[in-house]
């Protein structure tokens, strides 16, 4: 029977814990600050010349240039020091997700609001429109600097299967099955499964997961020190598993502690985002709390006034190509301009949605004959890659989404909003189960995760995943993020047909 103190003496033995960690995050982390330090620079510096020319006392004569270069060698230390107290480089943000902007942001909004605490208590003299011009400059340039560093990380992750994480899961089999298949779905994630450790009874050496090849097995919960070794692992993830308990889980902790692995927990619920998940410690125990989905309220009324004001503003600034698309739809195809159909929408109420036509005209009564030709997996949605009913120009219309643009007047009735869930057809909700029917909670977007993330080359149940997501977790910020994603899916248009 092996005991804890033998498992110490082993974890002890097998590898430096400063060999353990991804060099990756350590590397990314230092370029992070040689970044910053250049974002804080162009920006205090760019303020400095804008204001007060090339040394501060051209176009304000009446203060000394070593004064104001002195308040920006200051503001600039003060900057950097603050963006490492916020902890905005920190290993557990840095590289994905909206955390690491939101602690860049605070930070600088605390430098500057102590700037502006300091002046008044002191009665410094700093110009407003020094710290007006290097407030929003350095907020844009850090978050551009950190976004161009992502794409560096994200292109050598596709490119090359570099800036990993190697991850042991250690749970049942299908827990197992579950994670990998996750981290797999997504390209540009930071973790891989390197191997697996099974408690149980079965012995196995390898684990096969669908669509994503073969796992090694390394025994069961107490083969985990050694698997770690073997797989040259940076984390352990513990998911479901009858096998191991709360004090398993805590002894696992202690062992990889003197490793320095990090250990990552599932807590076994999927399609929550971060913001309705909070750590709760009661009694002791560390308690998850999942917040209720919010769709009503002050959140409902942000979602109609931004869904107001960009809809007219797309419809006011694009009117001419509207009506040089109308003109072109008329001119090289019989039949109506627009196409109107009938969809499902908020709490399952039908509504007639209008796009551009891009198929000819009676399109809908040949349905039946092509139903060979489907593409879309699952029987639910129709899609043909080469549909013969499209026309030469919708063709074009639809690679970059430019069809869809009338429907920003859905928006504007309230039949639809900019982002949300794919609006289905009535054939569509008729085959809903009770966890597809939950699509119907929010109005149907013009955009949404689907569009963002493959549009037609999704799968249904893949489709059906992001709109659920969506719903439960749908946020004013998440809306922006997705709308931007939208712009930059229409000039790479991959999965339009």
């Amino acid at each position: 029977m092996t005991t804890l103190n033998d498992r110490y003496e082993r974890a002890a033995n097998i590898v430096p814990a400063a060999a353990r960690l991804p060099a990756w995050q350590k590397g990314y982390a230092r370029q992070l600050i040689a970044i910053d330090t250049v974002g804080v620079m162009l920006a205090v510096g760019s303020a400095h010349w804008l204001r007060f020319g090339a040394l501060g006392g051209q176009t304000m004569p009446a203060y000394r240039p070593a004064y104001y270069l002195a308040v920006s060698i200051a503001i600039a230390a003060a900057w950097m020091a603050a963006l490492s107290i916020n902890h905005s480089r920190s290993l557990r943000v840095i590289g994905s997700g909206a955390e690491e902007y939101r602690r860049v942001f605070l930070a600088t909004l605390a430098t500057f609001g102590g700037v502006a605490i300091i002046s008044m208590v002191f009665k410094l003299e700093i110009a407003r429109g020094y710290l007006l011009i290097a407030l929003p400059a350095g907020i844009s340039l850090l978050i551009l600097f950190r976004w161009i560093a992502r794409l560096a990380v994200r292109n050598a992750r596709e490119k090359y299967g570099r800036c990993v994480t190697r991850v042991l899961v250690v749970g049942s089999a299908s827990a197992v099955r579950d994670l990998t298949t996750s981290f797999a779905r997504e390209r540009r994630s930071e973790y891989k499964v390197a191997g697996a450790c099974i408690p149980g009874p079965a012995r196995r050496t390898k684990l096969d997961v669908p669509g994503v090849g073969t796992i090694p097995v390394f025994g069961d919960e107490s083969h985990v020190v050694g698997a770690v070794s073997a797989t040259n692992s940076h984390a352990v993830a513990v998911t479901a598993t009858d096998r191991l308990d709360s004090r398993g889980i805590r002894d696992l902790s202690w062992e990889l502690e003197k490793l320095d692995i990090d250990l990552l927990v599932s807590p076994g619920v999927v399609d929550i985002a971060g913001p309705r998940l909070q750590m709760r410690p009661v009694c002791g125990l560390p308690l998850i709390h999942v917040e209720k989905p919010q769709y009503h309220g002050a959140k409902r009324f942000q979602k109609r006034l931004f869904d107001v004001v960009f809809s007219g503003s797309v419809l006011f600034f694009g009117l001419p190509i509207l009506l040089g698309v109308a003109l072109a739809v008329k001119l090289t195809s019989r039949g109506p301009v627009l196409y109107r159909q009938e969809r499902i929408g908020l709490d399952g109420h039908a509504f007639e949605m209008i796009k551009f036509r891009t198929m000819v005209d009676g399109a809908d009564r040949m349905v039946e004959k092509l139903a060979a030709l489907n593409d879309c997996e699952g029987g639910v949605l129709f899609k043909i890659r080469q549909d013969p009913r499209v026309t030469p120009l919708g063709r074009l219309l639809r690679k970059y989404s430019i069809d869809e643009l009338p429907q920003f007047i859905n928006v504007l009735k309230r039949d639809m909003s900019v982002v949300g869930p794919r609006p289905p057809l009535a054939s569509e909700v008729r085959s809903y189960d009770d966890y597809a029917r939950r699509r119907l909670l929010v109005r149907p977007g013009i955009t949404g995760l689907w569009q963002v993330s493959g549009r037609s080359d999704l799968s249904w149940e893949d489709s059906v995943r992001l709109d659920m997501f969506y719903v439960e977790n749908w946020s004013m910020i998440a809306d922006l993020l997705i709308a931007i994603k939208t712009v930059k899916a229409m000039f790479r248009p991959s999965g339009a047909y």
